[in-house]
């Protein structure tokens, strides 16, 4: 999910319908949480909430029968999604803070797709351990002459 977003951050939706597109991604995103803790916690039932993604969303019949049927079998898994993408922002901000003019997105992305999955926490302890040497040497790194500057 955190990737969903680098887009609109590099400002290609600069259109009413790929903006159109962004937006319906969001209210879909949105939309599983609320699903997700229905059928989970508000013990929605299957037609309950595949009803409600229909009505709220504007994906169609099939999409709505998928996503239901995955949430119902991996509990927690729109919520999870969730909170990775929260942790990988408030991670960013933090590293933005403290290198200040230093950071560059690029190499914190690098950095942080190089570490692999690994619980939150870790991550993040690895990503601020490894960051401020990373962005020392990005003009020596091969991912330095792969991405112009934006």
């Amino acid at each position: 999910m955190y990737a969903e977003r680098l887009p609109k951050e590099m400002g290609f939706y600069c259109d009413p319908y790929s903006q159109f597109g962004q937006l319906s991604s969001e209210l879909w995103r949105a939309c599983r949480l609320v699903v997700d803790t229905g059928l989970h916690d508000g013990r929605w039932s299957r037609e309950q909430a595949i009803s409600y993604l229909v009505e709220t969303t504007p994906k169609v019949d099939a999409e709505a029968v998928r996503a239901v049927e995955r949430y119902l079998v991996d509990p927690g898994q729109a919520t999870a999604y969730t909170i990775g993408m929260q942790e990988i922002l408030k991670l960013r901000r933090r590293a933005q803070s403290i290198l200040g003019a230093a950071f560059d997105i690029r190499v914190f992305h690098d950095v942080l797709l190089r570490l692999g999955a690994m619980p939150l926490p870790l991550l993040t302890e690895a990503v601020l351990e490894r960051l401020p040497a990373a962005a020392a040497t990005a003009g020596s790194t091969v991912l330095e002459s792969r991405w112009p500057k934006v």
